[in-house]
């Protein structure tokens, strides 16, 4: 009788456990339904607030026609989207171009790609104090990115606009120094890229990405006293980690990416601030 109870009892601490784990194994369940009753897979993606995260929503209903839910977490600087991309705390991200991602992964040593190229957000020159670029006096200060890839982007348009000259093997992560004229002698101060709208009053002028720019309500098209032409190389794309590129779910995510939509959304939307790169 005593080993007959004792077996009863084992079984029974088995059944309780094994119902735990069934538990956790449910929360932990990267599914939802949906209101038809419909398993939805989830998907968690992060994004800059402008204009990342606003395109994402507009697949988010496509996505979920396919059986897709998508989360978005959005995030104001520009190190932990990859940070969390890597850890497995995200399925992919949308807020980055291609020398950043390369950049990034090749100083902490990821191993992050990307599957989808989305749009481009030329990069402008911006001022509360002056009108025109030739209004900059001697001695006057410039505050551009302090990220290698945004910091060089930004020494490069300073010099497509004719106010510095870089060595000519200076490429995408040029720096201060690789500048070999500054006739007015320009004071560049490099400072995080979330920044640089904040300090507009404080300095002359400012180099400021699309994103940064859009969020502090600053008109590109009408506001920047310099901005990159359209075909600029700096394609923000949708970045997911080595060896997921073919997982459905991500691949479908891409496809709405560059989907009728989402051109028509953006075109309307951002009237030349933002432009399709599909």
């Amino acid at each position: 009788m005593r080993k007959i109870l004792a077996a009863i009892l084992l079984l029974s601490l088995i059944i309780i456990s094994l119902a735990g784990c069934a538990s956790k194994a449910d929360k932990n369940s990267q599914s939802v339904s949906s209101p038809q009753g419909e398993n939805l897979k989830i998907i968690k993606v992060g994004a800059s607030p402008i204009p990342h995260a606003e395109i994402l929503n507009v697949v988010k209903p496509i996505l979920e026609k396919q059986g897709i839910k998508l989360e978005i977490i959005e995030f104001t600087d520009y190190v932990q989207p990859n940070i969390k991309l890597a850890e497995k705390e995200l399925d992919a991200n949308y807020f980055q171009h291609i020398p950043y991602l390369e950049d990034f992964c090749k100083k902490h040593n990821l191993n992050l790609t990307y599957i989808a190229k989305v749009h481009i957000e030329p990069m402008g020159i911006y001022s509360s104090k002056i009108k025109d670029l030739k209004e900059l006096k001697n001695g006057a200060e410039i505050a551009i990115p302090n990220d290698a890839t945004n910091g060089g982007r930004a020494l490069l348009l300073l010099q497509s606009a004719g106010i510095i000259k870089l060595k000519d093997s200076a490429g995408i992560t040029a720096t201060k120094n690789d500048i070999i004229e500054n006739p007015k002698n320009i004071k560049i101060t490099e400072l995080e890229a979330a920044t640089l709208p904040r300090v507009l009053n404080d300095v002359d002028a400012a180099v400021i990405n699309t994103n940064y720019a859009l969020e502090a309500k600053l008109n590109p098209k009408k506001d920047a006293l310099y901005i990159e032409s359209a075909d600029s190389p700096y394609v923000n794309i949708l970045a997911v980690r080595k060896g997921d590129e073919a997982r459905p779910e991500l691949k479908k995510l891409a496809e709405a990416l560059n989907s009728p939509e989402v051109k028509k959304f953006i075109e309307e939307k951002y009237n030349g601030a933002v432009v399709p790169a599909f």
